[in-house]
């Protein structure tokens, strides 16, 4: 029987959400070269996936996490599922724009007021950690106190466990690359070769193009 980790990790992979691409990388925003990207902006779309991702956030935020008082989603990405579960836990709600607005109140976080408030963060995919800890800096500045986030996915970049904790932040991830890897190694859905390319990616990800003359 697999764990729930398992059981997301091949789910995503399954309904496409991770894709292999050893022959044609894509350069991430942080200015990685990348064999593999996974897009869980597709989640909502896939019903039975989604119910099991907010099954595991609400788990994880009950369970593995300090109390709170609002749930914060990251844009884009974060958002559908920081919305489903501060529902579902009726929770306040807000969210956390990429940047400052041009025009109006200029606010990055929207919704409501989190001066003075305990806040989880939800995010859709770890990377480097960034556009996160971008986001924790702007609910911090607000007023907000932010000590954790939970994440479907992080690729357990070396980088990434450095700035969540230099920032002392804690993070809770539903699965992990490696654990997708090996869900779609057993689903027969790459090859060990692409498989031993993908794990070099993942033990240096900045220096793997330089690795494959590219």
């Amino acid at each position: 029987m697999k764990n729930l980790s398992q059981q997301i990790a091949s789910d995503l992979v399954t309904i496409g959400a991770v894709k292999f691409t050893p022959n044609a990388p894509i350069r991430f925003k942080s200015g990685i070269l990348s064999p593999v990207y996974v897009d869980n902006r597709i989640i909502p779309y896939y019903t039975a996936t989604w119910e099991k991702v907010i099954a595991q956030f609400i788990h994880v935020a009950k369970h593995n996490c300090e109390p709170f008082d609002v749930i914060a989603g990251i844009a884009t990405g974060g958002i559908p599922h920081s919305a489903v579960l501060a529902y579902q836990l009726k929770a306040p709600s807000v969210y956390v724009r990429k940047e400052e607005k041009e025009h109006g109140l200029k606010n990055r976080v929207e919704g409501g007021d989190v001066s003075g408030k305990r806040v989880l963060l939800v995010e859709d995919m770890i990377t480097t950690g960034g556009s996160s800890l971008s986001g924790v800096t702007s609910l911090r500045d607000s007023g907000a106190t932010v000590t954790e986030c939970v994440a479907i996915v992080s690729y357990n970049f070396p980088e990434a466990k450095t700035a969540f904790s230099e920032a002392n932040m804690t993070l809770h991830t539903l699965t992990t690359f490696p654990v997708i890897l090996a869900e779609a190694q057993e689903l027969g859905l790459v090859t060990e070769q692409t498989a031993n390319l993908i794990t070099d990616w993942l033990s240096d990800p900045h220096g793997w193009a330089n690795r494959q003359g590219l």
